[in-house]
């Protein structure tokens, strides 16, 4: 998305994840995950990282904020998701501490992206930006998907309105 919104042209290969191709163990051999960009045969992994490259890199249509405290903002936005989905996942692979108090945890963190939305048609700014690209793939899919294998709503209406409202307008983008 970084890469159209900046009308960089670009090959887009599709990755087979639970079979791991051969050139996705060789471009990333210590994550062996997507995604991964080569750009002048250098190799980048981690999408956040992959962004901020792709921003420096081409400066036309900027996604990360100009104004250092929005960048800093953006950033800490962005390490707050990884944390929700770090909790989400672990208490999923590793339920000791029972779902119960998992589900309490997640939704205390979402409290926080509720109120960071309402009112905006894009996380962490008036346009698509950093934030939204970070996010848009992390919190409706990643994080609610993992959950509906339990029968349970982690991002239910009812309590999260405007997320669900922001989740709803990322299928119109």
């Amino acid at each position: 998305m970084a890469l159209k919104l900046k009308g960089i042209p670009y090959e887009y290969l599709e990755e087979d994840l639970p079979k791991k191709s051969p050139l996705l163990l060789e471009l990333n051999p210590v994550h062996k995950k997507v995604p991964v960009l080569v750009h002048n045969d250098k190799i980048l992994s981690e999408s956040n990282v992959i962004l901020e490259y792709i921003d420096q890199t081409w400066s036309n249509n900027p996604i990360l904020p100009q104004d250092p405290y929005e960048k800093s903002m953006a950033r800490f936005w962005a390490k707050f998701d990884e944390q929700i989905l770090q909790v989400g996942f672990m208490s999923l692979v590793k339920p000791e501490k029972g779902v119960e108090v998992a589900i309490d945890e997640i939704r205390e963190m979402i409290t926080f992206l509720e109120k960071e939305v309402t009112g905006k048609d894009f996380f962490g700014g008036k346009t698509i930006g950093f934030l939204y690209m970070v996010v848009r793939s992390m919190i409706p899919f990643c994080l609610a998907r993992a959950w509906e294998c339990m029968e349970i709503d982690m991002i239910p209406v009812e309590k999260f309105p405007e997320l669900n409202r922001w989740i709803k307008k990322l299928n119109e983008v």
